[in-house]
């Protein structure tokens, strides 16, 4: 007796609109095939299972969901994964894998952006593969390439940092460190932050980076109040910028 064919896992992207006062709708940033895939699914590995729903509604009002939301499988991922990332929390993810190794469709969602680009959900990608299962990323919103392609910096060559540190003087260095490769090797360097820390972020950026350095900054992307701006650090100086502690921003500088 033949095998069951083994499922699939869809990487499905979520709006960028997490914690925003306004939703953006949901068919300017998501492409109709994949609210589709998205609404045959039934099984899902989140971030969050409460923002998991909140999606799924929003889903089942542009394509009637094939199973009822009370019905769908919803499971998080693991606390220690959000906070220590997939690559330093060494587990096995296969174990939330089982309904496509039996045959079952899934999906992989983070609160905002594509699933294991700067949020976590690598470890259950890299399981999926260990298994077999065919992996798909579906198309939609990824903030840090949005901002890469609107910076005006190099897009050919760039790193993604992430979060720098929150001590002061400790991220001041790192920052000097990052301009310095950025101006030496021409790659772009993009980070992000929690919202709340974004002005304090601009402000250690105006101190710690050369003037000739162009820093983009890119707000809300996507959202009805967004915001690009990307301008060399010594005219930064001399503009009044305000961001609020709701909004995501993405940072991004090089030559």
């Amino acid at each position: 007796m033949a095998e069951a064919p083994l499922g699939t896992l869809y990487l499905m992207p979520a709006p960028l609109d997490f914690h925003c006062d306004t939703l953006v709708a949901l068919d300017w940033v998501l492409p109709h095939q994949t609210l589709e895939v998205a609404a045959g699914l039934s099984h899902w590995v989140c971030e969050n299972a409460k923002s998991a729903r909140a999606l799924l509604k929003r889903i089942d009002a542009h394509i009637p969901l094939g199973t009822a939301l009370q019905a769908q499988t919803i499971v998080e991922l693991p606390r220690e994964v959000h906070k220590k990332g997939d690559h330093a929390t060494p587990w096995d993810a296969k174990a939330l894998l089982q309904a496509a190794v039996l045959g079952q469709d899934m999906g992989l969602l983070s609160e905002a952006g594509m699933p294991a680009v700067a949020d976590p959900g690598s470890s259950l990608v890299r399981a999926a593969h260990d298994l077999g299962l065919k992996v798909v990323p579906l198309v939609g919103p990824c903030s840090l390439l949005l901002a890469l392609a609107a910076s005006g910096l190099n897009g050919q060559s760039f790193a993604f940092v992430g979060y720098v540190a929150q001590d002061a003087a400790e991220r001041r260095q790192q920052l000097a460190s990052l301009d310095a490769h950025a101006l030496q090797s021409g790659q772009t360097q993009i980070l992000i932050e929690t919202p709340y820390r974004n002005a304090a972020l601009m402000t250690a950026l105006l101190a710690s980076l050369k003037d000739s350095t162009r820093l983009a900054v890119c707000s809300g992307l996507t959202l009805a109040q967004m915001h690009i701006q990307s301008l060399r650090v010594a005219d930064w100086k001399h503009v009044r910028t305000t961001l609020d502690k709701h909004t995501p921003v993405v940072f991004a500088f090089g030559p």
